[in-house]
């Protein structure tokens, strides 16, 4: 009995392995480090609320490496420059269509940049806005668009999506600050319902990118 139970164990290995996250780090002088609480706390109420096994331990990988292909889904954010290199251009796009998935929340600031640079990537692919019936809005949990986290210019939040022969591969959340609202409490003290709010959204995110 203890042989097949071993055996067993051997077996699921595999599936019992933690899936890791990465932030992604870029040059251009952008503060890609911002918002440092708001991953690993994504992925510990992931883990509690929509049975993911996720390492708690966030990795921060740069687009060149090959260690990038290490995980579903990347994470960017920031409020500035971003500036890719001709290898994280050639590295990111061979991410992207291997199967790699990339999540981009501005902070405020990072709009202007990171729409240059996503053209630099992929120069045939337009930034579109993600239709409220898409499936990254309805897995645990629906949304009819992105919550609004914090105001800044009066516009409304919106999603943006590369697509890529009909697989989304990145998206993009604007005028929302997604991540800011799975910072600490403390760091920004949004309201613990416009807290959840976002972490179901984000919550979302890797259950859409577990399952494609």
């Amino acid at each position: 009995m203890k042989k097949a139970i071993l055996l067993l164990l051997v077996s699921l290995g595999p599936i019992l392995s933690a899936q890791q996250v990465a932030i992604l780090k870029y040059g251009g002088g952008g503060d890609w480090y911002a918002n440092p609480t708001a991953v690993p706390n994504l992925v510990k109420y992931c883990n509690e609320h929509i049975q993911t096994y996720i390492e708690e331990k966030i990795e921060t990988v740069e687009a060149s490496s090959t260690e990038i292909f290490n995980y579903p889904i990347v994470f960017m954010t920031g409020h500035g420059n971003v500036s890719f290199s001709a290898e994280e251009i050639d590295g990111l796009r061979k991410y992207l269509l291997a199967g790699g998935f990339l999540h981009i929340s501005d902070n405020y600031g990072l709009d202007k940049y990171i729409r240059t640079e996503l053209k630099r990537v992929f120069p045939n692919l337009t930034l579109q806005e993600i239709p409220y019936d898409h499936p990254i809005y309805h897995q645990d949990y629906n949304f009819n668009g992105l919550p609004k986290i914090h105001e800044h210019d009066g516009k409304r939040a919106q999603g943006f999506g590369l697509f890529y022969k009909g697989r989304l591969i990145c998206f993009y959340d604007y005028e929302c600050d997604l991540s800011d609202g799975w910072e600490d409490q403390v760091v920004h003290n949004d309201p613990p319902a416009l807290r959840e709010k976002a972490l179901q959204m984000g919550a979302n995110l890797i259950a859409y990118v577990f399952k494609n």
